[in-house]
């Protein structure tokens, strides 16, 4: 596992496993260090809440303090790792923290979309040719949709760039958001009469 990283167990899951949390951490992976008091700006929260919040995701080893930028009542934060992975081992130890988790993480990509949608009809012409909205109703075996989303996880990752000195100057960040979902009680789970 690289250091970029965090891998969820059923303790580290508990402590993420709550909406704001999930949209603090997401906004200081995206954005870059912040205070919470301008968290609480961007959230439309107060102070108290954002810092609770802060306080938890460092107890639980995902925000650190960033003591270049501030200490004391100007205290910052930043993300401690750029991603974090979910393995089906850990949905099975705790599956109610686990579907929290995610139905958190949903809610912010759908923020996400809701947001790219408002500031599309800015967005310089170069640009509108890289974005899109998409999706494609696959008939997929088990194993052919786990080689789809390991591919996917391979394609993406030539892209990222997350303190890029070397990125070019005309690069800005871009979420890229992949859902696969297969739907228990469709036609391919029952047998063949």
């Amino acid at each position: 596992m690289s250091a970029d990283q965090i891998r969820l167990d059923p303790k580290s899951l508990r402590g993420v496993a709550h909406p704001l949390r999930v949209r603090i951490l997401g906004l200081l992976r995206q954005d870059g260090p912040a205070t919470s008091t301008t968290l609480a700006d961007r959230l439309g929260l107060s102070t108290g809440a954002t810092s609770y919040h802060l306080r938890q995701l460092a107890a639980y080893g995902f925000v650190v303090e960033d003591t270049d930028r501030g200490v004391g009542r100007e205290r910052w934060w930043k993300a401690a790792h750029q991603r974090t992975i979910l393995e089906p081992e850990t949905v099975m130890a705790a599956p109610a923290d686990a579907e929290a988790y995610l139905r958190a993480v949903a809610a912010s990509y759908a923020d996400e979309i809701d947001r790219w949608l408002g500031e599309r009809p800015a967005l310089p012409e170069e640009w509108r040719n890289g974005s899109t909205l998409s999706n494609w109703t696959l008939r997929l075996t088990p194993a052919e949709a786990e080689a789809l989303r390991r591919e996917l996880t391979l394609l993406a990752e030539r892209y990222r760039r997350f303190d890029a000195p070397d990125a070019p100057a005309n690069a800005r960040p871009v979420t890229l958001q992949v859902q696969l979902m297969p739907f228990a009680g469709s036609e391919a789970d029952g047998d063949d009469e």
